[in-house]
């Protein structure tokens, strides 16, 4: 699974777009080509933000809604009952969240995603 985050000047006010994409084959798959491989067919989210919503809590909570939901979009759990595989369909929204986080390098959205991943 891979994230990446573009960013494109909209005069004053930045627009960034974050795409996460999510395999749970890529996270199945047991080598590393192999793995790389099927990440390019991923299923792909852009969840678009701004960088003046980082500077409110509101804001703040938005985004981290909308990377969750994302997440759950890319790795899809179809309701499974297998524990196996709703492992590593957790796995993946984890690493998909994790790797958005990241990437945004926010401060505030970075404490927000710790508090909920102690909380579970």
């Amino acid at each position: 699974m891979s994230i990446s985050i573009g960013a494109r000047a909209a005069g004053p006010r930045a627009k960034f777009g974050l795409l996460l994409l999510g395999s749970l084959a890529g996270i199945m798959a047991a080598g590393g080509a192999s793995a790389a491989r099927l990440d390019a067919d991923a299923p792909s989210v852009v969840v678009k933000y701004s960088e003046q919503s980082l500077a409110t809590d509101e804001g703040v909570y938005a985004l981290y809604r909308q990377i969750k939901y994302a997440a759950k979009q890319v790795c899809p759990a179809e309701g499974t009952r297998d524990l196996r595989l709703q492992s590593l369909i957790n796995e993946c929204r984890n690493q998909a969240v994790a790797r958005a986080i990241r990437q945004i390098d926010n401060s505030r959205l970075a404490a927000l995603h710790a508090a909920h991943s102690k909380n579970g």
